[in-house]
């Protein structure tokens, strides 16, 4: 945004506050936003702080709506930069870090660099923090930040004590910024001023700001002129030397009277008074403030800063009031969509009932099925138990009383195992490692003499954090030792192998037994009448759980092709915790 030489502030922000009508007209929220930013701008580069972060806010909750992250590393850093000044330091930090967050890799080093040096209280990580940023505007040419920068580097040396290093980056940052940007000098020049006369350097001081007096943006602006005059007169009060404070006071009054300043005539008139008083010199302070009165109708006539505060005040009025405005045009939108949402809302109630009794049909169903796959899980194979007890029967019979003791704890293990699980449609892969290990066990104390048998799990499967359904092979092992196995004249060999293939699990049991179509010309009239109840359980269950948990399970039950016995191969996708 262009800046106006003379200091027109009232002017650069009317013209923005017609920018601004027109994006409000046109909904147009990023030139609503960018119309914010420059008037915060115009009031920053016056020295307006407070007003200054009042419309980079406005600014940045706009851009932060729109999520425009180059405005927003813009306008936080330069948010924060009007909260340092104002000496709000939380603030302040707050968006520098959110300036950082946002902003390209150079511009993040600046930010963080400003936010580190307000969070730390070490000097030397203050001014390692500020270093980098002088080497980055350096480098970038931006003489203002550079101005800044040094400026910050001063207080700095002020905190340790090194006067010196503090004279020598005030004075650097005053050459700096008196090119271009003369309120930025004016406001170093004033603490360089201050520094010397807080260590009682009066003479630098006034040799200081004698230098600021000859300066053309001072000579130009009678203001500034005026405020400079009497910022050296307080150097020569502080000084102890009331007579030459006094010739400069008179001297500020007079170029007041003359250009129009009355704040500027009134707070040199304040001084003059303040000084007599000291002196005692009465009739003086009264010839001065007759003086005043007699020459405040003309002052008040000449003086273009009082028409311009009240059109500044108007100007902002109608910022607010186009704010307001504005509101209200959202508000009746929002009144007029109401009815139309509410047509949609009651179309949205009557589609969200009918997919709710959709979803109510389907939820019954699915619970159903859930009950359903429960109850298979609680089935526990008769015909398993039987044998169980008759094997314990069988051993106390022949007196056997250890096995008999040993079959039972294993059984009661097995058992409590199954139960704990009967909850559950999957459990932990190393649950149903240990289920099938012990099921295997005890058939194996059952059956000694007819088969050995082995377990191999991939390597590459993570037997604590894979699940998989609670003993759903454990049915294809007995059917292969009761069916297969046990028939043998010689010792058998029973193999069941867990492999990962792709993102499935392929489980895989094979015997060498007598084989599916031998196994059915051995059964008894009995046994052909009775109908087995596990192979029908596991069929039903691996059903419900493609249906309930989209597994794909896919089962395979063949006799060998080239070897006696059956082969079975089980696949299902891998499912983790």
């Amino acid at each position: 945004m262009a800046y106006s030489q003379s200091g027109n502030v009232v002017g650069e922000v009317r013209m923005q506050t017609k920018k601004l009508e027109k994006a409000v007209d046109t909904k147009d929220e990023s030139a609503q936003a960018d119309s914010y930013y420059n008037i915060g701008e115009t009031f920053f580069k016056d020295g307006n702080f407070r007003k200054s972060e009042e419309y980079y806010t406005k600014a940045k909750t706009i851009y932060e709506k729109l999520d425009d992250r180059p405005n927003i590393e813009k306008t936080s850093r330069k948010l924060a930069q009007s909260q340092e000044k104002q000496n709000r330091i939380t603030p302040a930090i707050s968006n520098y870090s959110r300036a950082a967050e946002v902003s390209s890799p150079k511009s993040r080093v600046l930010n963080s660099n400003d936010a580190t040096r307000l969070s730390v209280s070490s000097p030397e990580a203050k001014e390692e923090a500020i270093r980098s940023n002088i080497r980055l505007n350096e480098k970038e040419k931006d003489n203002g930040a550079l101005a800044t920068s040094y400026s910050q580097m001063a207080d700095v040396n002020i905190q340790q004590n090194d006067i010196p290093k503090a004279e020598a980056n005030l004075t650097s940052a005053y050459q700096i910024s008196k090119k271009e940007a003369p309120q930025q000098a004016l406001e170093i020049n004033r603490k360089l001023t201050d520094f010397y006369v807080d260590h009682r350097k009066f003479d630098k001081a006034i040799e200081a700001k004698k230098k600021v007096l000859e300066e053309n943006f001072v000579k130009e602006n009678s203001k500034k002129e005026v405020e400079q005059i009497r910022e050296l007169a307080d150097i020569y009060i502080k000084k102890n030397n009331p007579e030459e404070a006094i010739a400069l006071l008179k001297k500020s009054y007079g170029i007041a009277l003359e250009k129009g300043h009355t704040l500027d005539a009134q707070k040199s008139v304040r001084k003059l008074d303040s000084l007599y008083g000291i002196s005692g010199n009465t009739d003086a302070s009264v010839r001065l403030y007759r003086d005043f009165l007699g020459n405040l109708p003309e002052l008040v006539g000449k003086d273009k800063s009082l028409v311009d505060e009240k059109v500044l005040e108007d100007t902002e009025q109608r910022i607010t009031q186009l704010e307001k405005e504005k509101e209200l045009k959202d508000e009746l939108i929002r009144k007029k969509n109401i009815f139309n949402y509410g047509l949609m809302a009651a179309l949205a109630i009557l589609t969200a009932l009918s997919i709710f009794i959709f979803r109510t049909l389907k939820k019954v169903q699915v619970k159903n099925k859930k009950i359903a796959l429960q109850s298979l899980r609680r089935e526990m194979n008769p015909h398993f138990i039987f044998n169980s007890l008759n094997s314990v029967n069988h051993f106390i019979a022949t007196n056997n009383e250890l096995e008999a003791n040993q079959y039972l704890t294993r059984f009661s293990k097995l058992m409590r195992g199954v139960m704990e699980n009967s909850t559950e449609d999957f459990i932990p892969f190393q649950q149903e490692l240990d289920l099938l290990q012990n099921y295997l066990a005890l058939e194996k104390t059952r059956f000694a003499d007819k088969f050995d048998y082995q377990i191999e799990v991939d390597e590459s499967l993570n037997t604590q954090s894979l699940n998989v359904p609670g003993m759903l092979v454990q049915p294809f092992l007995e059917n292969a030792i009761w069916h297969g196995l046990r028939y043998r004249t010689d010792k058998g060999f029973l193999s069941l192998r867990f492999e990962k293939e792709n993102q499935q699990l392929k489980i895989k049991v094979e015997d060498n037994g007598i084989g599916i179509e031998e196994s059915k010309k051995q059964k008894t009239e009995h046994q052909k009448a009775r109908k087995g109840r596990g192979m029908k359980n596991t069929v039903e269950r691996i059903s419900l759980l493609n249906d309930l948990y989209n597994q794909e399970i896919e089962c395979k039950i063949t006799d060998k092709k080239n070897a006696q016995g059956v082969a079975v191969e089980i696949t299902y996708k891998l499912m983790n915790k």
